[in-house]
């Protein structure tokens, strides 16, 4: 069967659907569900690329076997909430590390009544987990007028403001998604257990 194609100017493309189940079918673990996630992201402007009905659909009517397990294992842990690549690669390092299965962009109101929306929580130890991007301080469209002291500052209050509401607050940065002992090592030291036990300190993961 054809793939499932638009046209783009002169040429004919594969639809972001149709492009997300290829590379699912030959990229590892990890690198498929980004690519799953980032097509079926709710929050993006315009909306998602894809349902995660339509993905099915395009994975099931396959014709050739290759990869197909993959796909059908990716898409099982694919979601529309991963708002970010580095959320999608700890969401799965989190699972293979052994941790509980955490809710998606819970949203908390603070003691001054604002609100923050965390990565990730779990809700049997009272817990958030926060992907730590440095772009939030250096990039222009997300600094959106701040200084990046400023931002620091604004986040790290934020943090603060969320400790006094949950039990425990982990953070982590690009570094540990790298280095899977240095996270897990982060979470069982705040408080997070782990079904499995660590990983040796000598296993590096691929940026």
């Amino acid at each position: 069967m054809d793939a499932d194609a638009e046209q783009w100017g002169v040429h004919r493309i594969t639809t972001p659907a149709q492009t997300a189940i290829d590379i699912a079918a030959i990229a590892d673990h990890t690198q498929a569900v980004v690519v799953l996630d980032q097509v079926l992201w709710a929050r993006r402007p315009g909306g998602p690329l894809a349902t995660i009905e339509e993905l099915r659909m395009l994975a099931a009517r396959r014709s050739s076997s290759r990869g197909r397990a993959k796909i059908r294992h990716a898409l099982d842990e694919a979601t529309a909430l991963s708002d970010s690549v580095r959320e999608s690669q700890s969401r799965v390092l989190l699972k293979r590390l052994g941790f509980p299965e955490p809710v998606l962009q819970r949203e908390f109101t603070l003691l001054d009544g604002s609100t923050a929306q965390t990565d990730f929580y779990f809700p049997e130890y009272d817990h958030v987990g926060e992907f730590d991007g440095v772009g939030k301080y250096l990039d222009p469209a997300l600094l959106r007028g701040r200084t990046p002291a400023d931002a620091l500052i604004e986040e790290k209050d934020r943090g603060d403001a969320l400790a006094r509401i949950v039990s425990r607050v982990s953070r982590w940065r690009t570094p540990h998604l790298r280095r899977p002992r240095e996270l897990y090592d982060i979470l069982v030291a705040d408080g997070l257990p782990s079904r499995l036990p660590p990983p040796p300190r000598s296993l590096q993961l691929p940026r």
